[in-house]
């Protein structure tokens, strides 16, 4: 039957089936034409990123892989060891001692660093008329750079002259020196990690600014206080915003490096308390020269801190609020 012959009977028989229409076969080819022509263009566009991403990211930690089941100074040619520095990471006591370290670091500094972002975010979002210089103010320390960072903390916590101790002095207390203790070291470098809050709170303050005005004054019409507010619309609603920043806080304690490294002038000592993992990692890699155990405990790192993420996000589904009417 032809095609006019069934546009005909189909007229004939209006309560017949209707047929598909079917598609004329160059327009189809035209339009694979432009998707293809259309994909062609937009890898074009990010082949620049696609590139970066294949030399700087996806290589180097193919590479580390590799490297992790060998011997290697970086003066010869790697030594095929297979396992043997895994089973060398999970005997070595120094390993214990840096994750006990880290793990320290994590479960305080990451907790204050969330509660410290999202009380700057709230003081931001305040409608006073000097706001954005509060703004300014609360995110400055945070374009510090770490090592600057570190250098000034050495100073205001020196044991002789530091202002940390002068301060203690003038109410009647005596000179104590945190950088040479091993808990004390710990509880200044968190210290320390809370002045870069100020890039967390800037994230806080975006989710807080896309809070609906409605669902507050609703709120306040049923006589809902500040603190009722906050814990029944203001923290829900940003549960989104709290995943992400919980994310990136953790994958950072996980690398705390540059702060340890500074106090502690590059030594990394066991018994200064101040031998975080990425420390250790380092100081393998480029203090004894070895590369394949130092890939090793890289590659270990890079699986904790995928687990921790993924556990993370299983767990937000119960706590993770995306629906403004939920809250």
């Amino acid at each position: 039957m032809s095609t006019s012959q069934a546009v005909d009977a189909r007229s004939a028989d209006p309560g017949g089936a209707a047929e598909p229409a079917t598609v004329d076969p160059p327009a189809r080819a035209r339009r694979s034409t432009v998707r293809r022509r259309n994909l062609r263009t937009a890898l074009l566009f990010i082949s620049p990123w696609i590139i970066g991403v294949l030399i700087f990211i996806v290589y180097p930690v193919a590479y580390s892989i590799g490297l992790s089941f060998t011997r290697y100074s970086g003066m010869e040619a790697p030594t095929w060891v297979g396992l043997q520095n895994y089973v060398t990471a999970f005997l070595d006591p120094l390993v214990r001692t840096s994750v006990g370290n880290t793990v320290f670091y994590a479960v305080i500094a990451v907790p204050l660093g969330l509660v410290v972002a999202l009380t700057l975010a709230i003081a931001m979002n305040q409608n006073v008329r000097e706001v954005a210089l509060y703004r300014t103010i609360f995110y400055a320390p945070s374009l510090i750079p770490a090592f600057a960072m570190s250098f000034i903390f050495i100073v205001f916590l020196n044991p002789q002259f530091g202002v940390f101790n002068r301060i203690l002095n003038v109410f009647g207390g005596s000179n104590v020196n945190l950088l040479g203790d091993p808990t004390g070291v710990k509880i200044a470098i968190i210290l320390m990690a809370q002045l870069g809050a100020g890039n967390a709170a800037l994230i806080f303050l975006a989710g807080l600014r896309n809070v609906p005005k409605t669902v507050y004054e609703a709120a306040r019409v049923d006589g809902a206080g500040p603190i009722r507010q906050f814990l029944s619309i203001t923290f829900p609603l940003l549960t989104p915003v709290l995943l992400f920043n919980l994310i990136t806080g953790v994958s950072g304690a996980l690398q705390v490096f540059t702060e340890a490294y500074i106090v502690t002038n590059g030594t990394g000592d066991p018994d200064a308390g101040a031998l975080f993992y990425m420390m250790y990692l380092y100081k393998n890699a480029f203090g004894f020269a070895e590369l394949g155990y130092a890939s090793a405990l890289a590659v270990l790192l890079f699986l904790v801190g995928l687990a921790l993420a993924l556990l993370i996000y299983w767990l937000s589904r119960r706590f993770v609020n995306y629906d403004v009417e939920a809250g």
